[in-house]
């Protein structure tokens, strides 16, 4: 009896071990770093693979300027010539980066947003702010009504770059929001990734180059020295204020699986290079390990083949071509799992059927979510002769029954219609 007791202590201890080995494990997976409040997303879903505080309300500093920018795209027109106002670059407080705009100069919406989005140039934003709504204030108005229509709950701004302001405040969370959505504009897209921009001299000012401010995208390759280089980065945009600490709003793609990620108040690393990068990487590196991109069929690719009752000899065998790739999202260690295809055949499937038609479904289910493709007719199908001698036949029929009904009605109807008068 002791025996027994002792032995079943023994494997339940063991039991319990393990289990604590495979959390230790689980937990190890996710990074640590340094920033406040942090998220990352998948671009296309949403799906939420890792989160620290996302929810926290926070100074988001310069990322406002994703706001300002597809608000720009949105409403204005890149070859528009702005003429600068004074009251846009005269209270920029100092230390605020700036591109060194005059009073008058000319410059086109497309220069302006490669300098806010390149070097962050606090006095670029204000004048694409009174170009958009003719006061910052205004302008701050339609990037709160806009916030609102993206679900930004958590969100207030108070002005077009970021500038500090008690006000002035979002989310991580929001902010994925809003570079999940603005990375659908491709223009959008192609400024948020650009590594320079060159400006040419204009009615006020010389020729300017400013270099980016986000080290994820500058490879060796430049004259910048840089050790944050991520090969799979393609766009982002940097904030930083005293109050607001080190920030980062980036997105990267890697094997058609595009994430984004934000990193809010970040630290400072040992070398005094700043941690949003290296905590932007370890975040990155994370999803790729544990997520892909699997495409389960091609497009083009032959799904099945059926055969057509009523078809000729030539024709009566039919390929069911897939309209479009079906690919899902899913995790690492699921990837080699067999997960047959479902085809759902329309009804009555007869000749004639013209060649891409569509003739039914091809459909995976993943963790209860389906994905699917229309079947399209690889060729036409022709009805054979001995089916369209039916058809013919019964058509005839049809017509004889419909002749007879009207050249001879129900006479016993009119004998008893006649009795009862």
């Amino acid at each position: 009896m002791i025996f027994k007791k002792t032995f079943t202590f023994f494997i339940v201890l063991f039991i319990m071990f393990f289990l604590y080995i495979n959390i230790s494990f689980a937990v190890s997976d996710s990074p640590e770093i340094s920033a406040q409040s942090a998220i990352l997303i998948d671009s296309s879903s949403g799906e939420v693979f890792y989160d620290k505080n996302s929810n926290q309300v926070m100074f988001p500093a310069s990322t406002t300027k994703i706001m300002t920018a597809i608000l720009t795209l949105e409403n204005g027109n890149l070859n528009d010539i702005v003429t600068v106002p004074y009251a846009a670059i005269s209270n920029i407080p100092a230390g605020y980066s700036i591109a060194a705009l005059q009073s008058d100069e000319q410059l086109t919406v497309n220069q302006l947003l490669q300098m806010m989005m390149v070097y962050s140039a606090n006095d670029s934003a204000n004048v694409l702010a009174f170009y958009n709504s003719g006061s910052i204030e205004n302008f701050a108005n339609l990037m709160n009504q806009k916030a609102a229509e993206l679900g930004m709950s958590n969100t207030h701004f108070t002005n077009p770059s970021g500038m500090q302001d008690e006000n002035h405040y979002t989310t991580a969370s929001d902010l994925a929001i809003l570079m999940k959505y603005s990375m659908k504009n491709n223009t959008f897209k192609h400024l948020a990734g650009l590594k320079s921009c060159s400006i040419p001299a204009t009615n006020k000012y010389q020729a300017r180059t400013f270099y980016t401010t986000n080290n994820l995208l500058v490879d060796s390759d430049t004259n910048i020295s840089n050790n944050s280089y991520y090969e799979y980065a393609i766009a982002g945009k940097t904030g930083f204020t005293s109050e607001a600490g080190n920030c980062l709003v980036s997105v990267a793609n890697k094997d058609d699986l595009e994430l984004i990620c934000v990193v809010l108040a970040a630290g400072i690393n040992a070398d005094g290079s700043s941690s949003k990068f290296s905590d932007s990487k370890k975040l990155f590196e994370f999803g790729y390990a544990n997520y892909g991109i699997k495409t389960f069929i091609e497009q083009g690719y032959t799904a099945s083949t059926i055969s057509i009752a009523n078809a000729t000899p030539e024709t009566k065998d039919l390929d069911l071509v897939v309209s479009s790739s079906i690919s899902a999202l899913m995790e690492t260690d699921k990837m080699d799992d067999d997960i047959k295809p479902d085809i759902r055949l329309n009804s009555n499937l007869f000749a004639p059927i013209s060649q891409g038609q569509v003739v039914g479904k091809i459909v995976y289910t993943v963790d209860g979510v389906e994905y699917s493709s229309d079947l399209i007719a690889s060729h036409n199908v022709v009805p054979s002769d001995s089916s369209m001698m039916v058809c013919s036949l019964f058509l005839l029929v049809l017509v004889l029954l419909i002749l007879f009904k009207l050249l001879f009605p129900n006479k016993k109807k009119t004998v008893v219609e006649e009795k009862k008068e």
